[in-house]
């Protein structure tokens, strides 16, 4: 539903109405899908430049050009130290991960160097070009939102991007943090397999019912494999009733299982093909462009061989022009691919695990990605999940990027679809760990403790609590992973850093000392697991309980309105520290009445300890105090600021580019037209023969110019040489175009001049009675076609008069504008013979109408011209003999619409 408003917003392409559109963006590690949804277009896949549905996650950088996506991706081959791909296995990674290390193996040609500051890796293209993986995973998103609103039609700045669900806290602030260079607003990270998910259910929601149905997802993509067991039920919500819903039950994932493995011994195995055809003494294996061209046929390779049992791999001029020609079976393909294939029933196993179900309690497994087309992971997997068939009823490719921008319309305030509710859920588990002292008999000693913050599999969005209740000191607690057990010990290796973050408090001390009479209720800490899976530290605060006097009444509301006593009921701490979901709401409201009984007791007992002590009534009040934190990454803080005036230094370069290569364009396109154009005979004919030497002249020597200095020239330059040539010659084209224009303009004119005419004649010939018309409306309208005729006959003598190669006197605009004339004069007339009232009849003695023959009064009418134009808002007239203005034709002077006039039969 559109929104309309009179505010505009202007943009560098587009001008209009505030945005509203959203756009999702499914960023895989090799390809990215973009959709949208805007009014009038419900949900639609974006295509690129090159019109094609999905675009290659690859950014080129040279020194003074920058592209991306297939250009990008073409230019690998030719160079490509300057192409940089695969940009996710690297987010939220520290300079000794075992993933760095293998991407430095699998591009050779990069340099990674570690962030001194963070730790992190950067790419070292040479001492002025650095940049991170964020930055460049930025460009790629900044990128594929140009793209959208080229084909949305209208700037987007709201989004949807989908990340692997095993994306721990630092790759998905990582993502967040590439958003935020790309000028995005990320409405959610959402999972791609809850993407596919929400897709799949969206299309289904009349085959969903109050019955629990399970549906596996097997998603093996380019660089990763995942597994997701998903719950299909309907539920009933107090907003919006019975709703279908999705729930994350189960996720099993294999971080290097992927269709670019697969590339990757392809390409090993042409290149080991080529070696032992022994046409060259180099090894192929340390040429980078070399290696780059046999990836890109393996990949091609690939494809090929799933629908066919043997094909011939071949490359033109693979090394020191060495053409390569190999012939590579399936069986070939599958043998050297054998222990990928052997990985492929692992993530089910761990879905089913996580979920605690068995496969019977699957009731289909769908196919999702890529590389689930290779027949080999098609027959294992069949195998392993013992069903009669799987499920390929849903588009592969698009599946995500289609739930992704469902989910974004939803959350988009300009949009309402129907409510699917999802239920996703974190895959590895967090948990909270504090140290505290402690003294036994004398000794003292120091404890560890842990509290489980969100187990595995705990859905979100969630908000949950932890209260510390024995310190009155500032502290600091730990954020850590919790059991990963499940995981292999590559899988953990490649996890990184177990902790998430070490959050210190400050101001305690102070606050519990200017309190010290007061009874603390503990300190909590409050976190939030978003709709992105990021955990939050939303606020740390502690509630302490205190007597106020009656005396003090006017003082306590008076901290009521300030905020400053809390009057909001707490959950009461357990021992040493305690965990409370505030989704639950039956627990919540059952601690509720739990602690209202307790204050009842309270105060009762505090009651009659004031009876029996005979004291003055006291006030039982609660204050809230809020500390203030720091949240300590082991990444550290990025200079976001440093990466965005880099970032914007890029794109201005981009733009100035762009506008030199359009103006060069312009610039050529206009020299080599315009050479063409002076032997063209309608150009001939108005152009002098010193006049057309002249010309040429000029147009020679730009284009030498050009093949000399042209293309290093500045766009100033280009702009100034373009200017002197147009000018140069614009008498030229505006003959052309003025004699061009003559005949259609001529014709026109006659036409409305035969039309007036007639129109003229016509109304001079109805009778005095019944004529509707002044003489100086009639005059008038005579006076401009005899004006006009005489104009006509005149110009058009006096240019066959004039050579051709001279300016012309016969203007298309002074034939426009006498048109024009023309058109009001007759309009006006036609409008008022359109509202004019008829006249009543003279009546005669015998009480009948002046008409004898009938007895029945006859109404005239204007005869009909050849053309009726219709009716323009320009097209009246007001004028009077005296030149006073008058009121149009159907105005009266009580400003309302003019009555019919009554006849006869009503007067009598």
């Amino acid at each position: 539903m559109e929104r309309s408003s009179p505010n505009t917003k202007i943009c560098p392409k587009y001008v209009f109405a505030v945005s509203i559109a959203v756009m999702s963006v499914d960023l895989g590690s090799e390809w990215m899908k973009m959709a949208i949804v805007k009014p009038g277009v419900p949900m639609e896949i974006v295509l690129n430049k090159e019109s094609r549905r999905k675009t290659p996650t690859a950014v080129c950088l040279k020194e003074n050009e920058r592209l991306f996506g297939d250009s990008a991706l073409g230019m690998s081959v030719k160079n490509p130290k300057t192409v940089y791909l695969h940009l996710q296995s690297l987010l939220g990674k520290k300079h000794d991960n075992l993933q760095v290390a293998l991407y430095q193996k699998r591009f050779p040609e990069h340099q990674l160097q570690e962030d001194p500051v963070r730790g992190t890796v950067y790419f070292k293209y040479s001492e002025e070009m650095q940049y991170t993986a964020e930055e460049l995973l930025g460009m790629v998103l900044n990128y594929s939102c140009g793209l959208a609103q080229d084909f949305a039609e209208q700037p987007i700045k709201d989004a949807v991007i989908t990340v692997p669900a095993f994306f721990n806290q630092a790759e998905r602030r990582a993502v967040l943090q590439a958003a935020r260079l790309a000028g995005l607003k990320v409405l959610q990270l959402i999972n791609d397999n809850t993407a596919v998910a929400l897709n799949y259910g969206v299309f289904r929601r009349k085959d969903i019912d109050n019955t629990a149905k399970n549906v596996m997802f097997y998603d093996m993509g380019s660089g990763s494999t995942t597994a997701t067991i998903v719950t299909y039920q309907t539920v009933k919500t107090k907003e919006s009733g019975t709703q279908p819903q999705l729930q994350i039950r189960g996720v099993g994932f294999d971080r290097g299982l992927g269709g670019f493995e697969m590339d990757l011994r392809l390409r090993d195995h042409l290149a080991k093909l080529f070696n032992e055809q022994k046409k060259s003494k180099k090894d192929v294996r340390e040429n980078h462009r070399a290696m780059a061209k046999l990836l890109k046929e393996a990949q091609r390779l690939k494809t090929v061989l799933s629908a066919n049992v043997d094909f011939m791999a071949q490359v033109e001029g693979l090394m020191d022009d060495i053409d390569f020609k190999s012939k590579v079976t399936r069986a070939e393909f599958e043998n050297l691919c054998a222990d990928l294939f052997e990985r492929v029933p692992q993530p089910v196993k761990d879905a089913l695990s996580a979920a605690e179900m068995t496969m019977n309690e699957i009731e289909q497994v769908i196919l999702v990605g890529g590389a689930t087309r290779v027949p080999k992971v098609q027959e294992v997997l069949l195998k392993a999940v013992e069903k009669e068939e799987l499920g390929k009823n849903i588009n592969a490719d698009e599946a995500a990027a289609m739930g992704a921008v469902y989910q974004a319309a939803a959350l988009s305030k300009a949009f309402k679809v129907k409510p699917f509710l999802v239920r996703d859920a974190a895959v590895f588990p967090i948990q909270v760990d504090f140290t505290r002292e402690t003294e036994e008999e004398g000794i003292k000693s120091v404890k560890h403790n842990k509290r489980i913050l969100f187990d595995r599999m705990a859905p979100y969005p969630q908000r949950k609590v932890i209260t510390f209740n024995r310190y009155n000191t500032d502290f600091a607690f730990d954020i850590n992973y919790g059991d990963l057990s499940f995981l292999t010990k590559e899988d953990i290796s490649i996890f990184g850093s177990l902790n998430l973050t070490t959050v210190r408090l400050s101001g305690v001390d102070g606050s519990f000392l200017k309190h010290a009479d007061a009874e603390s209720k503990g300190i909590k800490a409050h976190f939030n697991m978003d709709e992105s899976g990021v955990l939050l530290l939303d606020r740390v605060s502690s509630c302490c309980t205190f007597l106020l006097p009656s005396s003090c009444q006017s003082r306590l509301k008076l901290l009521c309105l300030i905020g400053d006593v809390e009057d909001e009921e707490e959950v009461p701490p357990e021992s040493g520290t305690e965990s409370q979901d505030k989704d639950n709401k039956e627990e919540a409201e059952k601690e509720k009445q739990e602690e209202s009984e307790k204050n009842a007791a309270e105060e009762k007992t505090q009651k009659t300890e004031e009876e029996e002590a005979g004291s003055k009534t006291e006030t039982k009040v609660r204050k809230r105090r809020s500390f203030s934190f720091s949240w300590i990454s082991p990444f550290g803080d990025p200079s976001l600021t440093v990466f965005l005036c880099r970032l914007q230094d890029l794109t201005d370069r981009d733009v100035a580019k762009q506008e030199r290569e359009k103006t060069l364009n312009s610039l050529e396109a206009f020299i080599f037209e315009t050479q063409d154009k002076l032997y063209q005979e309608e150009f001939q004919l108005v152009v002098s023969e010193e006049e057309k030497d002249q010309i040429s002249a000029k147009l020679r020597e730009a284009s030498e110019w050009m093949d000399e200095d042209g293309y290093t020239a500045t766009t100033k330059q280009l702009r100034e040489k373009l200017s002197k040539l147009k000018s140069l010659s614009k008498d030229m084209f505006f003959r052309v175009e003025e004699r061009r224009k003559w005949p259609d303009h001529l014709a026109a004119l006659e036409s409305m001049l035969n039309t007036s005419t007639f129109f003229l004649r016509s109304a001079k010939m109805i009778p005095v009675d019944d004529q509707i018309f002044t003489d100086v409306e009639l005059n008038l309208l005579e006076k401009v076609i005899n004006e006009t005729t005489t104009w006509k006959n005149e110009t058009v003598a006096e240019q066959e008069k004039r050579s051709p190669q001279e300016r012309p006197v016969l203007l298309s605009k002074d034939i426009e504008s006498k048109l024009a004339l023309l058109d009001r004069e007759v309009n006006y007339l036609l409008n008022k013979a359109k509202f004019a009232k008829p006249k009543a009849k003279a009546k005669a003695k015998n009480g009948t109408s002046s008409d004898k023959s009938n007895g029945t009064s006859e109404e005239k009418t204007i005869p009909p011209t050849e053309e009726d134009p219709p009716a323009k808002s320009g097209g009246w007239m007001q004028r009077t003999a005296g030149g006073r203005k008058s009121a149009p034709p159907e105005a009266t002077t009580t400003g309302q619409a003019a009555k019919p006039a009554a006849n006869d039969a009503g007067e009598l």
